[in-house]
């Protein structure tokens, strides 16, 4: 881990473990996520490919994944979060069914920006832009950065 990533977020910060937001939640994307998480993407992958933030991206794949390949994104994912080095949620509907994810990372160009990046189901579209105000409002008041340095494409 590098000093940017080590210090992406304070010593002393208590990164939130979830979200409730009424129609959809937030918890970290984990490796029990995993049929869901890829049946969710790659059911929608021409409609991810063109939400704002990933265009151009390469994400996901066009050609899809394999479950194996899908649960060691995962476990990367949930790596990154226990060292506290980027945030990744699974965005949650119901009991816990997946139609989306959100990204928390440090800018690639810049590690002192804030790299974020949503995406829901395509049959879940009408619900991007409201989990795009919510996260911003979230990100505003419950984490430690600065508005004015987090990269998220408006919605």
């Amino acid at each position: 881990m590098n000093d940017d990533q080590r210090d992406f977020v304070p010593d002393g910060f208590v990164v939130p473990v979830g979200l409730d937001a009424g129609r959809f939640r937030l918890e970290p994307l984990g490796a029990e996520h995993n049929a869901r998480d890829l049946a969710a993407w790659s059911g929608s992958i021409a409609h991810v490919r063109a939400t704002p933030g990933f265009t151009g991206r390469g994400w996901p794949p066009p050609e899809g994944m394999s479950a194996e390949a899908n649960l060691a994104d995962l476990e990367r994912h949930a790596r990154d979060f226990a060292e506290r080095r980027a945030f990744t949620y699974s965005v949650l509907e119901g009991a816990d069914e997946v139609i989306g994810c959100l990204y928390v990372h440090p800018g690639k160009e810049d590690p002192g920006r804030v790299q974020v990046s949503s995406w829901v189901r395509e049959d879940r579209a009408h619900l991007d832009a409201e989990v795009y105000r919510t996260v911003t409002r979230w990100l505003a008041g419950a984490w430690p950065f600065d508005p004015e340095r987090i990269d998220y494409a408006p919605r």
